[in-house]
């Protein structure tokens, strides 16, 4: 019989255990990153015993009548470990819409989580959404590159990290408030004048975030002449680098002062990781694919894999 309680801060060590164990572990899920912003989020975690053992948790806020896996993040399903079978997550699933009904929410927001991610195979909650009559909200299309057997690059994209190597471009893994302060600076500058929005953190967050995971989060910025022209915010998982921030201003795309950090990054992880994972590139309500920045992605040699938000309405 599968129960539910709802996390609690006295909580913390044993969910932070069970994320470091489980089968689809990632350091975002440890309380230490999710309570960064708690106060812009309602927390309701969810933590499912089988007969009084721990067989996975959920990161979830609540807003009005909706749970959502987590607000916060930008994905984050049920959490197990090897316990979990497809039977088991059935029923974690009944009592979870059984959980919702209780509390009068009428709808269920889940991001799941995707297969890169993944130490062992654990895609059983697609199925049990499936199976629950959830029904596909969005898919964005992100860019991975399998690190192990990668596409070759355009002679455009190698010329550039030629051309950046020639221009005296240096590139460093950074690591002061300053460092991180200037790349979002950076980061802004550019989300701004293309996209109209910022960035989620700020460089005093991404700092105390590397701070407190500092073997997870790594900030590899471009360099000319001691100024920093473009970078990468990384964040390291076990088998996956993934981009969480990239910025180059106008004189670090022309001489393509990215490229070469980005080209850094590969060649960093290529023998110790599986895959690169650029993120998504859809925009406006993940209706609209920006082919320019998803085109830049490719030319690394990576291909679409996707992020997938399912919604269950309870009836």
């Amino acid at each position: 019989m599968i129960q539910i309680h709802r996390y609690r801060e006295e909580d913390q060590e044993i969910w932070n255990n069970f994320n470091k164990c489980s089968k689809n572990s990632l350091f975002m899920f440890d309380r230490n990153y999710m309570d960064y912003h708690k106060d812009r989020f309602q927390d309701h975690s969810l933590m499912f015993y089988d007969e009084d053992v721990l067989i996975g948790i959920l990161p979830m806020s609540e807003k009005g009548s909706t749970l959502t896996s987590h607000g916060g993040l930008t994905y984050g399903g049920i959490i197990s470990n090897s316990r979990m079978k497809q039977h088991t997550m059935n029923d974690c699933f009944e009592t979870l819409i059984s959980y919702v009904k209780e509390r009068n929410f009428q709808r269920v927001i889940y991001k799941s989580i995707p297969y890169i991610y993944h130490s062992q195979p654990a895609e059983e909650d697609r199925y049990s959404l499936f199976a629950n009559g959830a029904r596909l909200l969005t898919v964005d299309a992100s860019t991975y590159i399998n690190l192990k057997n990668p596409l070759k690059m355009p002679k455009g994209r190698k010329a550039q990290i030629s051309r950046a190597k020639r221009e005296g471009i240096t590139i460093e893994i950074l690591s002061e408030q300053e460092d991180y302060n200037k790349f979002i600076e950076l980061e802004n500058r550019v989300l701004r004048e293309r996209h109209d929005t910022q960035a989620v953190h700020t460089g005093l967050e991404l700092k105390m975030l590397h701070d407190r995971f500092p073997e997870g989060i790594h900030l590899f910025g471009a360099l000319k002449d001691s100024e920093l022209i473009a970078g990468t915010v990384v964040y390291e998982y076990g088998q996956v680098v993934h981009t969480q921030y990239m910025a180059a201003n106008d004189k670090g795309r022309q001489i393509g002062a990215l490229d070469l950090a980005i080209n850094t990054v590969i060649e960093k992880y290529k023998n110790n990781k599986l895959w690169l994972d650029f993120g998504i590139s859809t925009e406006h309500g993940r209706i609209y694919l920006n082919e320019g920045l998803i085109s830049q992605k490719e030319g690394f040699g990576g291909r679409t894999g996707v992020y997938e938000i399912w919604e269950l309405v309870i009836s």
